[in-house]
């Protein structure tokens, strides 16, 4: 087993605790992508090659700096270069909140939360794919339940490998989720129409690409938020609220905004309009006033719920 310790120095602010919590709370703590004891675990599917990242805060939230320590089987100067930028993409380091914090603090209930939230910065999953498929098995069902399964097969179907005694898995690559039945993929407690859908992304996914490119599902990183959405909606099985989540979670887009999601209506009910229910129509004019920072007043907004502030 080899290994390599390495560096990263995000931009200020920046709370590895929260952004990290954030990053696992949404997930569902399974095997690759955990945050116990002050540091974070992945396990780095990159190109087959299954690498362990270990990452903990040597810094501050005003002086970041993140520790990043690598073991795998094969560790070349390529790997390294490749763990760190994605464990980086991960977590979100090159975010810059300064902008996004002078808009909130026109708003006074999204400044109250900004401030006691200050440096958390909006992690990402590793791939286009792996946001798809969460989101899917999210869809209409409650978090711990759609833990369970996203564990279950995580777990069953992943990559994995084992450190120091302990089992790692990565997400399961397409070609994995695609071969199996659907009476596979229903065995893991995925309905019959989750089921067809998962099946089918996974399928799709090595073909899909709009702008003629080879990268299937990664080529939506060189398009608009509007050809994305057009895209997304164009297969089986997602909607607006998916690929509003996949320009948050896959592609890091600020001005994102999920509607349809039923626990973001209701923490802008409760923070803004005294409880008082709310439609989708409402919620994105409202929402106009973070423009063009929606998704992270989204994000904050979901933070101070999941946390009882609001």
């Amino acid at each position: 087993m080899q290994k390599a310790v390495t560096n990263i120095f995000p931009v200020a602010p920046f709370d590895f605790e929260l952004t990290a919590g954030y990053h696992t709370y949404f997930q569902g703590r399974y095997g690759s992508d955990s945050l116990t004891d002050g540091v974070y675990r992945r396990l780095l599917d990159l190109d087959g090659n299954l690498v362990l990242a270990s990452v903990r805060s040597v810094g501050s939230v005003e002086a970041p700096e993140l520790a990043v320590e690598l073991q795998s089987q094969r560790l070349n100067s390529q790997d390294i270069e490749k763990a760190t930028e994605q464990v980086a993409w991960l977590l979100g380091t090159s975010q810059d909140l300064t902008p996004f914090y002078e808009t909130a603090q026109q708003d006074t209930p999204l400044s109250a939360i900004v401030n006691q939230y200050h440096g958390l910065h909006l992690p990402h999953t590793a791939s286009v794919y792996e946001a798809v498929v969460l989101a899917i098995l999210g869809q209409q069902i409650a978090t711990n339940v759609a833990r369970i399964i996203r564990t279950l097969i995580i777990e069953s179907h992943g990559p994995n490998q084992v450190f120091d005694g302990e089992d790692f898995y990565a997400f399961p690559r397409p070609e994995t989720l695609g071969g199996l039945s659907i009476e596979e993929l229903r065995g893991m407690k995925l309905s019959q129409r989750k089921a067809e859908y998962v099946q089918g992304i996974s399928l799709a996914s090595k073909n899909f690409s709009p702008d003629s490119s080879p990268d299937g599902f990664e080529s939506l990183h060189r398009m608009s938020d509007e050809d994305v959405v057009a895209s997304m909606v164009a297969l089986r099985g997602l909607g607006i609220w998916t690929a509003q989540w996949v320009l948050i979670r896959a592609l890091g887009r600020p001005d994102a905004l999920p509607l349809g999601d039923l626990a973001l209506r209701r923490v802008v009910s409760r923070v803004y309009f005294e409880g008082a229910e709310i439609n989708d129509a409402q919620l994105g004019e409202f929402a106009q006033r973070w423009s063009p920072w929606r998704a992270y007043a989204t994000v904050y907004l979901f933070t101070a719920m999941r946390s009882g502030m609001a």
